[in-house]
């Protein structure tokens, strides 16, 4: 779909390379620029223990970087600047993640790019906004979003999300600024200025548990992966077989026929559990009876069951587990030496993607490439 689109990112971590790679995905020309004298993006040191010290390829960086060109170029040297100016011109969308007065330092903000090629598309993701000079960390930015507040047991202290999801509802958030740019560029032939921040991203997928606040005045307090709302949902439970799974009952009629399958339908009929506000209310105590009832069952047995009746069940399942299933095996890429994950789910129709993405590149690795087959 964007075969012609050439895409410069000028981002490092994960929130500015996951929307590279989502173009990527979409068939463009992604040219990640990297800083050769700290040694590229800083993730490509990012590694478990585990892995190998000679290459500079490390997991966490390969979650963000499959199908792009790597050339290392520091972008603050003048005498690189003809260069930088030339990828400029030729490029459609810069993407870059600095921090408040670094894009101005470097000559690298909107307005100087926008000089250089009138229809550049600029995207720009922060910390927390375009004024405050703070370097925006997810883990940070769970915290300051409220995320951390809410995650965790009861008793328990507050816990970080193991996702850095921040990150990435930023990267949702750019990329459809960008697309949206796109589409204003094809009407006007303007280019545009696209921003947000990983402090408005985060606030801004609150959802149901700001609007609780916002509207009850109720403050959401750490339930564990209970929901404040909906009883049964979110609940864990263990099996017979000693595996967890985790139920989603959404209405009265889901639970009428839980309670069928676990042989206690006189629990749904029970004034303290008929409705789902009476089941909020009395959350603890319908816990510790479906809790006495699914413990003598095994977890596939009763999933059978829970899925010929249509309720929503799923098992806690590790990662393994994850790309055993369906759709699991269909987000996943290969090449010769690594396997990755696709960044995009949905399929359009008639719209075919990039069946095979070239690996996560080595630092400098089509630094000829770009400077022979696109800059001539």
């Amino acid at each position: 779909m964007f075969e012609k689109l050439i895409v410069l990112e000028l981002a490092s971590v994960l929130a500015g390379p996951a929307v590279g790679m989502f173009f990527a995905e979409l068939g463009a020309t992604v040219i990640k620029v990297e800083n050769p004298a700290s040694g590229g993006d800083v993730t490509r040191s990012w590694k478990l223990p585990a892995e190998s010290s000679e290459s500079d390829i490390s997991a966490y960086f390969s979650a963000v970087n499959w199908g792009k060109r790597s050339i290392a170029l520091n972008v603050a040297a003048p005498e690189n600047r003809p260069l930088l100016e030339k990828l400029i011109r030729r490029a459609d969308i810069v993407i870059v993640s600095y921090k408040p007065g670094d894009a101005e330092k470097f000559r690298l903000d909107y307005e100087m790019l926008r000089a250089i090629n009138p229809e550049i598309i600029y995207g720009h993701i922060t910390g927390y906004g375009k004024e405050d000079p703070r370097v925006g960390y997810d883990a940070i930015l769970q915290g300051a979003c409220g995320f951390v507040y809410m995650n965790g047991e009861p008793d328990g202290p507050p816990v970080k999300m193991p996702v850095a999801l921040i990150d990435l509802l930023a990267a949702h958030q750019l990329k459809e600024g960008l697309l949206v740019a796109l589409i204003k560029r094809l009407q006007t032939g303007e280019g545009g200025y696209v921003h947000t921040s990983l402090a408005a991203s985060g606030i801004a997928s609150l959802a149901n548990q700001a609007t609780n606040w916002l509207v009850a005045g109720h403050v959401p307090q750490r339930m564990g992966s209970e929901h404040p709302n909906i009883v049964p949902y979110g609940s864990i439970y263990r099996t017979a077989d000693a595996k967890e799974i985790m139920l989603g009952v959404g209405s009265d009629v889901q639970f009428r026929k839980l309670c069928t399958i676990l042989e206690c339908p006189e629990i749904a009929q029970d004034q303290q559990y008929q409705t789902n506000p009476q089941r909020v209310k009395n959350r603890e105590a319908l816990n510790k009876i479906l809790a006495e009832k699914i413990k003598k069952l095994k977890r596939d047995e009763l999933m059978a069951k829970l899925d010929a009746e249509r309720i929503p069940a799923g098992g806690i399942l590790p990662m393994p587990e994850v790309f055993q299933q369906a759709a699991g095996k269909e987000q996943l890429l290969h090449s010769a030496d690594i396997t990755g994950l696709r960044t995009i789910s949905f399929r359009l129709n008639n719209l075919p993607m990039p069946a095979d993405l070239t690996p996560p590149p080595a630092l400098n690795q089509d630094a000829e490439k770009i400077l022979n087959e696109l800059l001539d």
